[in-house]
């Protein structure tokens, strides 16, 4: 039997979500936001298993740094940490982005 992990969401993965399910609601109508919904949440359900299935984040393993890993689910890029038992969602990004430009723009953003 497979070791459980229990999924934690960060207010910031919970922020980024909603927004992009609201963009794309907004571009696509109700019924693509909706889907989109089920299939991150859907990808997300299944890190309670297997979280080590997802790969280390290339960036940033590049860096060293080999503690983050990221699950892709479509263009979007979820970020997550195992730690201790737990999964911690991170961040949820548009995968098509550059993720030093995220990075940046969002530290910029929340020093403001």
């Amino acid at each position: 039997m497979s070791a459980r992990f229990t999924v934690q969401w960060t207010q910031t993965a919970v922020d980024d979500l909603l927004s992009i399910v609201d963009y794309v609601g907004e571009r696509d109508g109700a019924e693509a936001a909706e889907r989109l919904y089920g299939q991150i949440t859907g990808g997300v359900a299944g890190l309670t298993t297997m979280p080590f299935r997802c790969r280390v984040v290339p960036e940033l393993e590049a860096e060293g740094i080999d503690g983050y890993r990221d699950l892709r689910v479509g263009p979007y890029r979820l970020m997550f940490a195992v730690r201790a038992g737990d999964v911690v969602l991170l961040t949820v990004l548009d995968g098509r982005r550059d993720l030093g430009e995220l990075l940046i723009e969002r530290a910029l953003r929340e020093r403001d």
